[in-house]
């Protein structure tokens, strides 16, 4: 069912909203104190504790307010922030009402002064350090995969609606394809040590652990979304997004760790689209859900989440009863380049003996950057399914095996 004007700009509204206060969550608590606290701070450091000291209580609050005021948003509209109940077939559960109008032009103008200050302090402390971008750029944290990402008739960044586009290591448009034509692009490999599958470009082939033009392997999440986009959505993001690419010697960028850049420059699309969708007159329209007249059987479906792109299939019966499922989600999508993040940096890190605490955590902004979520990705199949505990002796013989 195609939903009304009002439902589409509702549910972009509420979608913007959460990329905004989600992005920030992880810039400013889970990924950036490798860059705000500094990547071989004490691990004691690498936390909010550290961020608090780093950027000041001042900041720190004005941060745990914005991510605080848009989740109430969200649930004020959802339902609850986690889970909310709000999308419906057809359009969407609750509208925006014309009374709570003025608080969410107030968030929208907030929240967009909060995208520019992040973008501001990244700026500061990132960007300007040329030991950070050394980092960066360096070639233990590069990788030359394929990227995908979700694209606007005109080829911009959206997180909401649109064709998944693929470019090439080099940046030239492999794929464009609607949602329901996933199946023919992307196919998942299997390995025996891990519960996630790790996805493929289905042509290219599963080439193993490898990057280049002739590995299927590719990467989703901000930095993907903006090499497979042709730019932003929004002004301000866009001018955000070409000094982004002229500090990198032009696109796409294969930096792992650019992923925080283009977050930061992510967080602004989401705050302008949310400023634009707050004073669109139509936004408190009562017509927010077309009817379903018919059973469907089968139904396919993507949007961009923080992580990367995002996909649901769903087949059901008669009876609405769903009878196969199968979900892609953003952290498997990046399982094969992740995989390769870690590897690369360690080979490239590693030195003799000499392992400290600094380097185990350069290790790990591998694979922080991405903005992972291993409990989603985490898929059993068939035999797969279940446990195996083995405790071995010294000499390595098994005395005991417990499974479950």
């Amino acid at each position: 069912m195609d939903p009304p004007p009002v439902a589409k700009k509702v549910r972009e509204l509420l979608y913007n909203a959460f990329m905004l206060e989600d992005h920030a969550l992880h810039v400013y608590l889970l990924g950036g104190p490798d860059f705000i606290v500094g990547p071989e701070a004490p691990k004691e450091l690498r936390n909010v504790a550290g961020v608090i000291k780093a950027v000041g209580v001042e900041t720190a609050q004005r941060v745990i307010t914005m991510r605080r005021r848009l989740r109430e948003f969200i649930a004020s509209i959802g339902g609850k922030v986690i889970h909310p109940v709000f999308g419906l077939p057809g359009g969407v559960a609750k509208g925006v009402s014309t009374e709570g109008l003025p608080l969410l032009r107030l968030l929208a103008d907030d929240g967009l002064e909060f995208a520019r200050f992040t973008l501001k302090i990244f700026r500061d402390i990132v960007v300007r350090n040329s030991g950070y971008l050394d980092i960066i750029t360096s070639e233990g944290f590069t990788h030359r995969t394929y990227y995908m990402g979700l694209v606007d008739p005109e080829g911009k960044v959206n997180f909401y609606d649109g064709r998944i586009r693929v470019v090439d290591p080099q940046g030239k448009e492999y794929a464009s394809f609607p949602a329901r034509d996933y199946l023919d692009v992307i196919a998942e490999h299997v390995e025996p040590w891990t519960y996630v599958k790790f996805c493929y470009l289905r042509k290219i082939g599963w080439k193993g652990f490898a990057d280049g033009p002739e590995s299927g392997i590719y990467a989703v999440a901000p930095l993907a979304r903006l090499n497979a986009a042709n730019g932003m959505a929004t002004p301000e993001a866009q001018q955000a997004f070409e000094e982004y690419v002229t500090a990198f010697g032009g696109r796409p960028v294969h930096h792992t760790l650019a992923n925080h850049w283009a977050r930061v420059i992510e967080m602004m699309q989401a705050a302008e689209t949310i400023h634009r969708l707050a004073n669109d007159p139509e936004i408190t329209g009562t017509e927010i859900r077309t009817l379903p007249t018919a059973t469907p059987t089968t139904g396919i479906g993507v949007v961009e989440a923080p992580r990367g792109t995002l996909l649901h299939h769903y087949e059901t019966d008669e009876r609405g009863i769903v009878t196969r499922a199968n979900l892609i989600v953003a952290t498997q999508n990046n399982a094969g380049r992740i995989a390769m993040s870690v590897d690369k940096a360690a080979k490239a890190l590693i030195h003799g003996g000499n392992v400290n605490e600094g380097l185990l955590n350069k290790i790990e902004m591998a694979f922080r950057a991405y903005d992972p979520c291993n409990a989603c990705a985490t898929h059993a199949q068939g035999s797969t399914a279940g446990l195996t505990l083995r405790l071995r002796n010294s000499a390595g013989e098994i005395i005991r095996e417990i499974s479950w």
